[in-house]
């Protein structure tokens, strides 16, 4: 189902950030380092320090061809990986980011993070076009229906909410965790959405009318990450308890753990953070420990 392939060090302190290209098998990382550094998937190899940065990077998200790097300093760098140079430096928070995604058939971009608010950005000119605030504090996760009809919000305050992308009008909350929600994906047909939280449950949501459907003791501690396969009916889910699960993404089954614990190999600390390759075959773990771990489909 899932085995341990290769195991990458390199990086000096704790990683929260991982994305990767979609043209290719090149991958990035970034943390509490002093740069975004650029892995080959093929050769799992470290390739180079793409670029540096001036403060911890808590989040990495691909677009078309650029980089988004989400600061703890409450910036975001945009990076263009063709021409490898940065686009542009903007301090969009007072606080550091936690999340970066881009809507695509607005054009948008939208970055959220410790202060609550959530800021709206033209991918033409990078310039905010709105800004409002979700929560009074945290807004810890971003997940964007798969028809961009609704975004939903992690926040803090153990709230959901749920807004309309047409206008960011709030559609509902939804409130069952009882700790900080910390995770947030939809499932790519958009049936469904599924909560994370640092009380370590999940929770999957019914869409469209949002009722709790389910909910799920999944780990021991903080879930931090939920990433659907690309292409077959799993996703796998990553925590603070130094663990990764998968799961069967229509019975909520589960397949398979992925610890030192279980496997005899793993993550010694948090796991921060889980992407699948472009084509299905590996996952891409990361987290406290410094290492960045490569799992095989089989």
């Amino acid at each position: 189902m899932l085995k341990h392939l290769h195991t990458l060090s390199g990086h000096q302190n704790p990683i929260y950030a991982l994305a990767h290209s979609t043209e290719d098998d090149i991958f990035f990382s970034a943390g509490n380092d002093k740069g975004v550094v650029e892995w080959s998937l093929a050769n799992r190899a470290f390739v180079k320090v793409k670029m540096p940065v001036q403060s911890s990077v808590y989040y990495l998200h691909y677009d078309n061809g650029l980089l988004f790097i989400g600061e703890r300093s409450g910036a975001f760098t945009v990076y263009d990986l063709a021409k490898e140079t940065v686009v542009t430096r903007i301090n969009a928070h007072l606080k550091p980011i936690f999340d970066i995604k881009t809507v695509k058939t607005k054009n948008e971009l939208i970055t959220t993070g410790e202060d609550g608010t959530v800021a709206i950005w033209s991918l033409s000119d990078f310039k905010e076009i709105y800004r409002f605030q979700a929560a009074y504090d945290t807004v810890r996760a971003i997940a964007i229906s798969p028809d961009e009809s609704e975004i939903a919000f992690g926040c803090k305050d153990h709230q959901i909410r749920i807004y309309n992308l047409s206008d960011y009008s709030l559609k509902l909350s939804l409130d069952s965790h009882t700790l900080p929600v910390t995770s947030l994906a939809y499932h790519p047909t958009g049936k469904y959405l599924i909560s994370g939280s640092r009380d370590a449950q999940l929770k999957i949501w019914n869409i469209p009318n949002h009722e709790l459907l389910q909910t799920i003791p999944a780990h021991m501690f903080t879930v931090y990450d939920i990433a659907f396969h690309p292409t077959l009916p799993y996703f796998a889910t990553s925590s603070q308890d130094k663990s990764i699960k998968l799961w069967d993404a229509e019975n909520f089954k589960l397949y398979k753990i992925l610890s030192l614990e279980k496997a005899g190999i793993g993550h010694t600390h948090s796991i921060n953070k889980i992407i699948w390759s472009n084509d299905g075959k590996y996952l891409v773990s990361t987290g406290d420990d410094k290492k960045v771990m490569i799992w095989e489909m089989d």
